[in-house]
C-alpha cells in the first residue's frame, strides 16, 4: 500500500501499535514512519532486497532472486553491432536527441528500439574508452 515507505519502518510502527489504522494514518498525515531502533534489527533481521518475499506465503515459489543477471547487450541482442562499434566509433550527435514522430505505431517502435541500440552501445564505448586509459596507467607502475 505504501511502497515508498520501508517494510522495516512498517512493521516496526505496527509492534508499537498493533493497529493498522493508525499506523496507515500516521503515514499519511506525517509522510514516514520513524526507523525502528537498533534492537529491533537484533530480534527481526534485515530481510534481503525483496522484502515481501520473505513474508510472502508462497515466498519458497518466487524464481526473481535465482533469475541470473544478463548485460544490456545480450539483453537487446547488440552482440553483432557490439563487436563492429569498436572499429566505427559512435558520435555523440548520432545518439539520441529528438525522435520524429513517425506514421505507424511499428515504425515508432522501430525507432525507439534503435535509439536504445545506440544508446546502449555508445555507453558500451565510453566505458571501454575509461577503461584502456587506467589499464594502462596500471601497467605503467609495474
Amino acid at each position: 500500500m505504501f511502497p515508498d515507505i520501508p517494510a522495516d519502518n512498517i512493521r516496526y510502527d505496527l509492534l508499537r501499535t498493533g493497529n493498522i489504522e493508525l499506523t496507515s494514518n500516521k503515514i499519511l498525515e506525517r509522510g514516514f514512519l520513524d526507523a525502528p531502533p537498533a534492537g529491533y534489527y537484533i530480534l527481526y533481521p534485515r530481510t534481503a532486497a525483496n522484502g515481501a518475499a520473505a513474508y510472502a506465503p508462497n515466498a519458497g515459489a518466487t524464481t526473481t532472486a535465482t533469475k541470473p543477471k544478463q548485460s544490456l547487450i545480450s539483453r537487446y541482442e547488440l552482440q553483432d553491432r557490439a563487436a563492429s562499434v569498436n572499429a566505427v566509433p559512435i558520435l555523440d550527435s548520432e545518439v539520441g536527441g529528438k525522435a520524429v514522430w513517425e506514421d505507424n505505431a511499428e515504425k515508432r517502435e522501430a525507432s525507439l528500439k534503435e535509439r536504445k541500440a545506440k544508446m546502449i552501445l555508445a555507453a558500451r564505448q565510453r566505458m571501454l574508452a575509461q577503461q584502456t586509459p587506467s589499464a594502462g596507467a596500471e601497467a605503467v607502475k609495474s
